[in-house]
């Protein structure tokens, strides 16, 4: 990823360089204009929402952090002794958490690893990752490949059902053939703009049907106070 089109990692590292909190800010055709404060990426475990701190309570063994940012995860897990590796396809990020001492980590895309883990790790909504829920067997495949035998992935989503919820209370989802949590997002930080890119949150009854036609299943860990959740993915015995 070039600097000149990474707002994110520009954010961190000069946040991280200067303490400047100039935000991020968040655009998408579905929101108003929405900002991001950058000091939440350097949060401590405890200011982490609950069902983070839960995500790393639960990991064990050989522990991947997809899309690390500024490494707050990774540092948690790697005080508490477990062989955590960072990766974040932004080199800015990747810079910071090197200086902020996170020791394993690498300017890496997720669906090219090979290397298998314990647990991996796709935090604040991590498993969008995929671009859209369409795009879920992609995840799964992968998975066949990097996650070790009785290795768990672990992450947090959101069910944007509640978007559609009328003054009465009920729920009626569009008519469309697209998924009602696919998203498009371009980011912004000071003069450096991002590409928009494909961003997918997606309920568990949707995740749950997928893992179990790839040979996986879905254990809800532990749920939020606004329809979001925490989930475990591992293989069907």
């Amino acid at each position: 990823m070039e600097h000149s089109k990474d707002p994110m990692g520009r954010a961190i590292n000069e946040y991280w360089q200067t303490g400047d909190k100039t935000p991020v800010r968040v655009f998408s055709p579905m929101f108003d204009e929405d900002e991001m404060p950058v000091e939440t990426l350097f949060r401590c475990f405890d200011d982490m929402p609950a069902l983070e701190q839960e995500a790393l309570r639960q990991a064990r063994g050989k522990t991947l952090d997809v899309g690390a940012g500024a490494g707050c995860h990774s540092l948690v897990l790697q005080d508490w002794g477990i062989d955590v590796t960072a990766i974040d396809i932004s080199p800015l990020s990747v810079e910071t958490m090197r200086h902020r001492g996170v020791q394993k980590v690498l300017q890496q895309d997720f669906f090219t690893l090979s290397n298998q883990y314990d647990t991996i790790l796709l935090l604040m909504n991590g498993i969008g990752i995929v671009g859209k829920a369409e795009n879920l067997p992609v995840l799964f495949h992968l998975l066949d490949r990097i996650l070790a035998p009785g290795g768990q992935l672990l992450f947090d989503s959101s069910d944007l059902c509640y978007l559609f919820e009328d003054e009465d209370g009920i729920i009626e989802l569009p008519d469309t053939d697209e998924y009602y949590g696919n998203l498009v997002y371009q980011l912004q930080y000071k003069d450096t703009q991002g590409e928009p890119f494909n961003w997918s949150y997606i309920d568990a009854d949707t995740v749950s049907e997928v893992a179990t036609t790839h040979g996986y299943q879905l254990d809800i860990i532990s749920e939020g106070p606004h329809f979001d959740y925490l989930g475990r993915i591992k293989r069907l015995l």
